[in-house]
């Protein structure tokens, strides 16, 4: 019998990452669910492929047997799928951050599929970085500092950090200088490369907030408890388009009190960088407005 395909998915991610928690965000599976796989393929195989101990877990020899089988499998499968998807349809698979496939891609998607109806598009969301060993994503959008090896990187724009604020809240808060803001409500996105600290650090200002009011782990949900006037987020002003259009959000201060950063990437390997429909996504990338 052959294990499902799951399974040994599941096997490599494992065997290559040394762990059954980041092999199961990697595979956007639960770490329960991972270990279930396991627990099916070592019954089918009927011999142990990993040791679990306190220092972690490693390969058995039976395990480094078969990983070196396993993973010749994988990527003589993954090379055919590429194959498949190149000649047979001109398919594109982006993924993204989820802040990032939330805030810019979709208000803009309509113009790319508009003007590129040749190209089947497909778009997952997630905040763990995709792996392209798998074969299954063409181009990542990620979040970031720009260590990635072995792949293009480009940075798709430089971001203004800046304090924002709702109309409501700024009518209520008389805010004049820049320290007045360490005496009010702060929203803080905890993955953002600029935090409080940094921004009063940046411009001068003596000391830090003792509290954030707010945490939150996505810049969408930061910019929302801005809009509902709990707090000043400080957030990309890039990302934060739409809400400065519809005047839901305003700028504390000036653009000159802000941090700039290169923080979004795409980031695809070099044997797609030829695709056309790739060329075509990234080129409209740089141009979306």
């Amino acid at each position: 019998m052959i294990p499902s395909l799951a399974s040994l998915q599941a096997f490599e991610a494992i065997a290559r990452r040394q762990s059954f928690a980041l092999a199961a965000s990697e595979l956007h599976l639960t770490p329960s669910a991972v270990s279930h796989q396991m627990t099916k393929l070592e019954g089918l195989l009927g011999v142990k492929l990993f040791e679990r101990n306190v220092k972690g877990i490693s390969l058995t020899p039976a395990g480094a047997a078969y990983l070196r089988r396993v993973s010749g499998a994988l990527a003589a499968l993954s090379a055919a799928t590429q194959e498949v998807r190149q000649v047979g349809r001109h398919g594109l698979y982006v993924h993204a951050s989820p802040s990032f496939a939330s805030l810019w891609l979709m208000p803009r998607i309509s113009e790319f599929t508009r003007d590129n109806p040749d190209i089947a598009l497909f778009v997952s969301a997630s905040p763990s970085h995709s792996d392209f060993q798998l074969g299954l994503v063409d181009i990542d959008i990620r979040y970031g500092v720009p260590n990635w090896q072995h792949l293009v990187t480009e940075p798709l724009a430089t971001e203004a950090i800046q304090p924002l604020a709702s109309p409501d809240f700024l009518k209520a808060h008389r805010i004049r200088q820049k320290r007045d803001l360490l005496q009010l409500p702060l929203i803080q996105s905890t993955v953002n490369r600029v935090q409080w600290s940094d921004w009063f650090a940046a411009q001068g200002v003596e000391g830090s907030p003792e509290r954030v009011e707010l945490s939150f782990d996505r810049a969408m949900m930061s910019l929302d408890a801005a809009v509902q006037g709990l707090g000043v987020a400080l957030e990309s002003a890039w990302l934060a388009e739409s809400y400065l259009r519809q005047g839901v959000l305003q700028p504390v201060f000036s653009r000159q009190a802000s941090v700039p950063i290169q923080a979004h990437f795409a980031v695809y390997p070099q044997r797609n960088a030829n695709r056309p429909a790739v060329v075509q996504f990234l080129k409209w990338l740089h141009q979306a407005r």
